[in-house]
């Protein structure tokens, strides 16, 4: 009994510590999903490089990172940009803030409130609605706003539709209550609001997640032997790692 408990143990440990993207079926469509550990992990934004340029792409937030012995694990773009590369929203990278919170409803799908914020901070990743996050004003290291929405305290986004008829390839973000873990999405397909929000509530049982983008979706994600590139990105998130 001794040995078997010792085995399921260190069995945890190596699971535990091994990198979580997995592609999932649900209700007939495919995802690609990673799920990153805030208690164990190092998960932060990139936008600029020390030349002030866009890092655009993650290849080159890996050639970054390689210069302190470092390597980037899982990335995924994290919120809607201007031509420019520069976020829409409310925009934090290592405590400095580089835009400003953005309320009021406005065009296109950031525009369709409720939108969102995520904020990380030191062993936990939050997505508030932004109305909330305005009120409790969480002190985040990082932090990205986009919309809308997926899920608001279990419940999906009003404005959805089971029948809408917009379809992209989609990703987004999804929290736990407990902000120890943080799950990162994008669908192999294409897919409506509806559907892909709920992959978060029925699927994932998040009680509060966030879309970051659609048609522009990227992964990276090594231990599925992929990393997207094409159009440029703006703000992107990923996981440091050790360059063993």
């Amino acid at each position: 009994m001794i040995w078997r408990a010792a085995f399921l143990w260190l069995t945890s440990v190596a699971v535990a510590q091994a990198a979580d993207c997995q592609n999932v079926a649900f209700d007939g469509d495919n995802f690609s999903v990673c799920t990153v550990d805030m208690t164990r992990e190092n998960l932060r934004l990139f936008l600029y490089d020390d030349a002030g340029d866009p890092f655009s792409q993650f290849s080159r937030i890996d050639a970054h990172l390689n210069q302190s012995g470092d390597k980037l694990g899982f990335a995924m773009n994290a919120g809607m940009y201007h031509e420019d590369r520069a976020p829409v929203g409310h925009y934090v990278e290592d405590g400095v803030e580089k835009m400003r919170v953005i309320p009021n409803a406005g065009p296109g799908n950031f525009g369709l409130l409720p939108n969102g914020i995520l904020c990380l901070r030191e062993g936990r990743a939050d997505v508030f609605e932004t109305l909330r996050f305005q009120r409790e004003a969480p002190a985040c290291q990082h932090a990205t706003q986009s919309g809308p929405m997926l899920v608001i305290d279990g419940a999906l986004h009003p404005r959805f539709l089971a029948d809408g008829t917009s379809r992209y390839i989609r990703n987004g973000v999804g929290t736990s209550a407990d902000g120890k873990t943080a799950m990162f999405v994008i669908s192999n397909g294409a897919i409506n609001f509806y559907k892909f929000a709920s992959f978060f509530r029925d699927h994932l049982k998040l009680p509060q997640a966030l879309f970051l983008d659609g048609n522009v979706s990227r992964l990276h994600a090594p231990d599925l032997k992929r990393s997207d590139f094409g159009r440029r990105l703006g703000p992107i998130i990923g996981t440091v790692v050790p360059d063993k």
